[in-house]
């Protein structure tokens, strides 16, 4: 019988495979009679030796027979199975566990006949002997022994004793769930704190995460107990497919885990018929979502259960909005609004009110709108109704409470019928270490972090709008080609904004948010701020200064919603000072042409040297080789560059550097500002540094992150005032700065200023060499050495 596939079918042929063994076992135990000859487990069990191609080699075994109970009924002795061989979901890799009851009788020959055996096969085995009553009094204390019983089956031996642990097991869980269901939520956090949100990981372990198996055991549990269908269509559908999920990455890798890693992705979308591991990863995220939503709307309900001996009345409708009413501490539709044909706008005013009152949709009303909601008017001749619109915006602008409600609409797909480009993004992965959410979610995030900054800005609505679209080009752009999803998604972005019935001006303005939305970042991290030449170039994109208040509300928007690597103080506070230069500009025609105050050169006698937590400022006669020897010393110390600026005034100069630990613990500050002033003096002995210039990436991990991220790319850009800006991207590695800083050096460059950004694990890092630099021979040449020092 070969079981080496994936699916329910599989499922069941392992479950009825392990069925017979483990009764044949049984009945050999109590007859206390030797293991039959040839009775060998029914698929491979993990060993270091087992191979995808020993998982197909199965032995073939009787299925389970009515008439091997034998004497065992009499003795009052029965195997039962929980977990997964209790539910009938055996993975290919899958361990046993094993309950074998009794009724007071001295059993422990017959379990030692029954365990040994399935140890010798190295099947992995969480085993128990215990009476009826010894099980019930452990599930008393511990809720994860109580949802065991909950899946308890019959495999061999007295069936009624059996069946006596399942009833007593469920009668016991309906009469003390009330207590138990509040240490079960607490476990329920401290797991999803520990393993992290499946829906988003890219590599997420599809068991213990949220939305996860684990979960679906959750919901069984919840449903036994009568006060809500958990585990309705939806949920069964997610829950077979995440089954599949994981007995393909059992079959891909021969072995037990359910961590699905970046490595072997491809070969468990393969098993599953999808185009790549990013398919994988988007059906991973989908399911993860519904299940984790079925367990927030089975936590209601428990809510809602407990809560219900309190009250002294039945709950009243009370009106919160417009055919919305507030029931049982839910938002659910008033009577008055269930009729033929509904409002268009009837599902935006429900999320709407949702939002704005805290209340949760109730499920009713979710599935009601979901089939008979009449779709929104489509272009090119009609737009939405204004107060569809204004209901849009205004469930936009609930800040953290759109999320829920967000959530719960796009289960039911309402919001793939108010946005049909939704349905592209949804569970699209980024792979990006800076983003924390799938591209979807995160455009609901940035929406909410752009609520914070609604004050500031002349149009919040436009706002709101631009940073829900603002990476609609996801999925439609192609690194390799160049595309720019910024560009790609503007007019998308346009054609919804005109749909949602927005005037021409305020589209075109959406469009540019959505065309600019990297701008400004990307250049305060990459270029010098106070050169006329870049602040010119960003005012003329940007046009006006409302459009540019916009701009800078919706990037730290963006910012903060990918995720902690991807904002920063230090960043901020450069994109703050470029907005400055670029509305004086746009406003009097005033460029920067002295050093403000924060980048002027400190008096008294130099070098001078400033060391905090995040950031070193190193002030010294300016001298070629000064950022290459102050990034040496920062290597030294295992302090990462994750951002740096550096600029010179007259004959003195000055590295200013945004600093991170590398492994979490703080250098020394008193002897790292002593190793920074001989760096600058350049009395530093030279064998200290040439170890950073030595150093690559050694250990396996960085060895395997490294094949995995594309090769370092050099490019020459003339944006700049009296200098030629020369920009790498590539990699972050420790000592990475000075390595190229130092080749710049030795390749006779003159750097005047420079930008360090670090994202994640990639670095963009922009050096202002002093010149026109127009020979293509000598930036060949300085573009190999910087080429070389990143490699």
């Amino acid at each position: 019988m070969g079981v080496a596939t994936v699916g329910a079918a599989a499922r069941e042929e392992r479950a009825a495979a392990l069925d017979g063994w483990l009764t044949d076992l049984f009945d050999a135990a109590v007859a206390g009679s030797p293991v039959p000859a040839g009775l060998v487990a029914p698929y491979p069990i993990p060993t270091p030796n087992t191979t995808v191609a020993d998982s197909a080699a199965v032995a073939t075994l009787a299925p389970p027979r009515s008439d091997r109970v034998g004497d065992s009924c009499v003795m009052g002795v029965a195997l039962v199975a929980t977990g997964g061989l209790g539910r009938r979901e055996c993975s290919p890799h899958g361990d046993l566990d094993l309950l074998l009851l009794h009724r007071g009788a001295a059993v422990t020959a017959i379990a030692d006949r029954i365990w040994y055996p399935i140890w010798d096969a190295r099947v992995a085995l969480d085993h128990s002997v215990r009476t009826v009553p010894e099980a019930l009094s452990v599930a008393i204390d511990d809720v994860r022994v109580a949802l065991a019983l909950l899946d308890a089956r019959y495999i061999a031996g007295d069936p009624r004793l059996a069946a006596e642990l399942r009833s007593a097991a469920y009668d016991q869980w309906r009469r003390t769930a009330g207590r138990a269901l509040v240490r079960l939520r607490s476990a329920v956090d401290e797991r999803v704190t520990r393993h992290g949100d499946l829906a988003y990981l890219l590599e997420g372990d599809v068991k213990e995460s949220r939305g996860g198996l684990r979960d679906i055991q959750l919901l069984h549990a919840i449903s036994a107990l009568g006060i809500t269908d958990a585990y309705r269509p939806p949920v069964r559908a997610a829950h077979r497919r995440m089954l599949d999920v994981r007995d393909a990455l059992h079959l891909a890798i021969g072995r037990r885990l359910d961590r699905v890693r970046a490595q072997e992705r491809d070969a468990v979308a393969s098993q599953l018929d999808l185009r790549d591991g990013d398919a994988l990863l988007r059906r991973v995220s989908t399911d993860a979502r519904t299940i984790a939503y079925a367990v927030d709307d089975a936590w209601r309900a428990v809510d809602r259960w407990r809560d219900a001996p309190k009250r002294s009345s039945r709950p009243s409708r009370t009106p919160i909005a417009r055919d919305v009413v507030a029931y049982d501490g839910e938002a659910v539709l008033a009577r008055t609004a269930v009729g033929p044909k509904p409002d268009p706008s009837l599902s935006l005013r429900v999320a709407a009110a949702s939002a704005t009152s805290g209340l949760p949709i109730a499920r009713g009303t979710l599935e009601w709108l979901a089939r008979f909601a009449e779709p929104m008017p489509a272009p090119p001749d009609r737009h939405w109704p204004d107060d569809a619109r204004r209901a849009f915006v205004t469930l936009l602008g609930t800040g953290a409470d759109l999320l829920p409600v967000w959530e719960a609409c796009d289960r039911y797909g309402l919001v793939g019928v108010w946005l049909p480009e939704w349905n592209r993004l949804r569970g699209l992965p980024q792979h990006h270490p800076i983003h924390v959410f799938t591209v979807d979610r995160h455009a609901v995030q940035a929406v909410v972090e752009a609520c914070g900054y609604l004050r500031t800005v002349s149009r919040p609505d436009l706002l709101l709008i631009a940073a829900l679209l603002h990476d609609l080009g996801k999925g439609l752009a192609t690194g390799e080609s160049g595309d720019d999803h910024a560009a790609i998604g503007a007019p998308i972005a346009a054609g919804v904004a005109a749909r949602l019935g927005f005037d021409d001006a305020d589209t075109r303005t959406i469009a540019t948010l959505v065309r600019l939305h990297l701008l400004l970042p990307n250049v305060a991290t990459r270029r010098d701020i106070t050169d006329p030449v870049t602040v010119t170039g960003v005012a003329d994109a940007v046009g006006d200064a409302a459009t540019l208040d916009l701009l800078h509300a919706l990037c730290l928007a963006d910012a903060k919603a990918a995720g902690p690597s991807a904002t920063s103080s230090w960043k901020t506070r450069l994109i703050g000072e470029l907005v400055g230069h670029v509305k004086r500009r746009l406003a009097d025609g005033t460029l920067p042409d002295e050093p403000y105050e924060e980048r002027a050169v400190p008096e008294g006698p130099l070098p001078a040297v400033q060391v905090t937590d995040d950031e070193v400022s190193v002030a010294a006669p300016d001298r070629r080789g000064l950022l290459a020897a102050v990034a040496g010393v920062l290597a030294l110390h295992r302090l990462d560059v994750v951002g740096a600026d550096t600029w010179t005034t007259g004959p003195k100069a000055v590295v200013r550097v945004a600093v991170a630990p590398r492994f979490g613990q703080a250098p020394d500050r008193t002897r790292l500002a002593v190793d920074l002033r001989r760096a600058a003096t350049g009395e530093l002995g030279a064998d200290r540094l040439a170890r950073v210039a030595a150093s690559r990436p050694s250990s396996a991990g960085d060895r395997g992150r490294r094949a995995t991220l594309t090769e370092p790319v050099v490019s020459w850009h003339a944006d700049a005032t009296d200098a030629t800006v020369v920009e790498l991207r590539a990699s972050d590695a420790p000592g990475l700065l000075y390595r190229v800083t130092r080749a710049l050096e030795r390749a006779g460059a003159d750097v005047r200023s420079a930008r360090v950004a670090t994202l994640g694990g990639d670095v963009v890092d922009a050096f202002y060499l002093a010149g026109a630099w127009p020979d293509d021979r000598l930036r060949a040449q300085v573009a190999a050495a910087i080429l070389a020092a990143a490699s």
